[in-house]
């Protein structure tokens, strides 16, 4: 039989906020954290917009000599999972540390600390260059991080799966914990990708926004006059726990992970399948490994890049899958607000979900002006809406054609 999976801690560091209060504040008011990149010369670009984290203090946590030996990427992983571990007022002890893992994936990882390190290596010569360059750089040091930070023995890993990243760490994390190999997992995906070489990468994809002159109206997903999405960065992690672990501690369930799925497009690098058909088969998989209807679903939190592709192709994916009841469930995509986080997307919008159900209030797709046609959904538009929402849908689709579904449940007692 498996194994009951709860939520009990929440982490975020944002565009929005670097806290869950914070982040679910902005949320519920519509904010944006979209806005002019001032870190480097965007002169010569054609996008110089961003989803950045502001006053960010990671010295709260973490000894500046430590921090000075990990990238941006890691160190929004350690201060998230320092709110949810908090939060989740596990105590970690010689006792449970092996049975405590942690799962934290980055798309692209400490791509900052390799740019910076090759200008020295051109400019100055090999010599030069950090020793402590890969360590910095290589995507699972922000899990290999958090565990020595915690002292967590657990079962330990990274995915990279691009934009899908965060969500595939926390299936991957949940289904660990239900097959019984853990009874805690740290579990989400962390970000720190604004940086010249990536801005001017996916700039000349076209995949980017170039609403420059309107930072915070330039994220519209679902919106008719969406020009793409706009880059974002942070970490999102939730503590995860048996059921059963749980209880035995007391510990305040915040919510439930029920189901999760996986899929490839096989189709693009960066397009997805035409007809939906990833999209299609990822969510109905996560609706069969939770045991539900699509009726079942009342809220979906969206992939929703605000580029024409996704935003078109995930409706009719939602349609596919959910027939009637596409038109009844409530469909939102945070993006709008927080920018795209990439791989650390899905654990920010995990977070999301869990705060949904929780607070009973169904977080805006801001910047909806004029209805597409073929994004014809309820979109939440502009403005935070009471829900009773049960059950919570969490979209992620990356680059390579990689999908991942979670659903989060309010949690009940049975």
């Amino acid at each position: 039989m498996k194994r009951r999976v709860v939520v009990t801690g929440l982490g975020a560091v944002t565009p929005l906020g670097k806290d869950v209060p914070t982040f679910w504040a902005s949320l519920m008011e519509g904010k944006s954290g979209i806005r002019e990149i001032d870190r480097f010369d965007t002169t010569d670009y054609p996008v110089k917009i961003a989803g950045l984290v502001s006053d960010f203090d990671p010295e709260r946590y973490v000894d500046k000599k430590e921090l000075r030996h990990m990238d941006l990427f890691t160190q929004y992983a350690l201060y998230a999972a320092f709110e949810a571990i908090a939060q989740s007022g596990i105590e970690i002890t010689d006792d449970n540390r092996d049975r405590i893992g942690v799962y934290i994936g980055s798309g692209i990882g400490g791509i900052g600390t390799t740019l910076s390190n090759y200008k020295v290596l051109l400019e100055r010569g090999p010599k030069r260059v950090s020793p402590f360059l890969v360590p910095m750089m290589i995507g699972d040091m922000a899990t290999g991080q958090v565990s020595i930070q915690f002292g967590l023995r657990g079962p330990n890993s990274a995915p990279v799966s691009a934009c899908a990243t965060g969500s595939h760490a926390i299936g991957d994390a949940f289904k660990i914990i239900q097959r019984g190999d853990a009874d805690a997992m740290v579990a989400g995906g962390a970000e720190a990708a604004v940086v010249d070489i990536a801005l001017a990468g996916f700039s000349n994809m076209k995949a980017l926004s170039t609403r420059n002159d309107d930072p915070t109206h330039a994220s519209r997903p679902f919106e008719k006059d969406r020009d793409g999405f706009v880059m974002g960065e942070g970490a999102g992690i939730l503590v995860l726990e048996s059921l059963e672990s749980a209880q035995a501690r007391g510990a305040k369930i915040l919510g439930e992970v029920i189901g999760y799925g996986m899929s490839g497009d096989a189709y693009h690098v960066t397009a997805p399948a035409p007809d939906g058909d990833g999209a299609v088969r990822v969510m109905k998989a996560a609706l069969a490994d939770a045991g539900i209807e699509p009726t079942d679903v009342d809220y979906i939190n969206a992939h929703g890049t605000s580029t024409d592709f996704n935003d078109r192709i995930e409706t009719l994916a939602v349609k596919r899958v959910f027939g009637e009841h596409a038109y009844k469930v409530a469909m939102s995509s945070i993006k709008s607000m927080t920018g795209h986080l990439l791989g650390a997307a899905g654990g920010v919008e995990g977070v999301a979900c869990v705060k949904t159900l929780m607070e009973g209030m169904l977080p805006p797709t801001t910047n909806y002006e004029t209805p597409d046609p073929e994004c014809d959904l309820d979109y939440v538009p502009n403005v935070a809406r009471k829900s009773d929402a049960r059950i919570a849908m969490s979209n992620s689709f990356g680059f390579g054609g990689h999908n991942a579904s979670l659903i989060f449940k309010k949690y009940e007692e049975q």
